[in-house]
């Protein structure tokens, strides 16, 4: 059974991906001041990942991407990296899918869920924000899905941000200074070799400017992603003011940021403080 929040309880933190590396991307660095807080933090990959490639597939692939979200459990202290065993560009939100979904977050009993907003232009991301919805509440009651124990109240479900403009841009609630843990995230991205210096630089056009050494590709990867979230921080300056002050938030580089979604609980300002713990007071 979940318990009201308190100061003295460990927070239960969920994020859901659609693929094995779409967690780190979006929520690495809460989740690294999260696990430096003594809170428990869970990712899932609804898809094993196995059609992110251009040289390699199938179940070797599916399995190299599960040895690279075990290495970054390791780095981020996580409690569980959970891979699903669903085709890569093959997630649907079927019955079966939303019965998986439930049980997770049931037997997991999270405080916070962050996933994807349904707007998106990957099926997969589209359909993983769609399971979680289509989760929240039945998760709730006893019949649906009823040898696992529903939980007495819907958690809150905050969306991960995205720059997608329809039907209405991403609008962050709380907009959290990572700069802190920014070395943490890229350390964890960088365990997803396979997609970090060889999928997505080849989908970029760019897999030739990728160093060979292990040294040379990490400062790499930090010069092509610490500009991301260096953009969050910037267009979201005004929400980061809210929350930091002024001041703070003048001075935050990077940063990442959630949006309360509609179908779960409706914190208030003081549950929002709880959820996010190192907020300042």
């Amino acid at each position: 059974m979940n318990q009201p929040l308190s100061e003295s309880r460990a927070l239960n933190i969920l994020v859901f991906g659609a693929h094995p590396d779409d967690p780190d991307i979006s929520a690495g660095g809460v989740a690294a001041l999260y696990v430096a807080g003594g809170h428990r933090v869970k990712f899932v990959s609804l898809t094993n990942g196995d059609a992110g490639h251009h040289e390699i597939g199938g179940v070797e692939l599916a399995r190299r991407r599960y040895a690279e979200t075990q290495a970054v459990a390791r780095v981020q202290g996580l409690v569980e990296y959970q891979v699903l065993d669903n085709h890569d560009g093959e997630l649907e939100p079927t019955l079966a899918n939303r019965r998986t979904v439930i049980r997770i977050i049931r037997e997991f009993q999270p405080d916070l869920i962050l996933g994807p907003r349904p707007n998106d232009y990957h099926p997969d991301h589209r359909y993983a924000a769609q399971l979680i919805q289509d989760a929240a509440y039945m998760v709730t009651v006893p019949n649906v899905t009823a040898l696992s124990d529903h939980l007495p109240k819907n958690p809150v479900i905050a969306y991960v941000a995205d720059r997608f403009k329809r039907p209405y841009p991403f609008t962050p609630d709380v907009v959290i200074d990572v700069d802190s843990v920014i070395e943490r995230k890229l350390d964890a991205l960088h365990c997803h070799t396979s997609q970090v210096y060889e999928w997505l630089p080849y989908n970029a056009g760019h897999l030739a400017e990728v160093p060979k050494d292990e040294a040379s590709r990490r400062r790499w990867l930090a010069e092509k992603y610490l500009p991301r979230f260096a953009d969050l921080a910037e267009r979201h300056r005004g929400v980061l003011a809210r929350w930091y002050g002024a001041e703070r938030a003048r001075e935050v580089r990077y940063a990442e940021a959630f949006e309360i979604s509609e179908y779960g609980a409706q914190p208030n300002e003081a549950e929002l403080r709880r959820l996010f713990p190192f907020l300042p007071a």
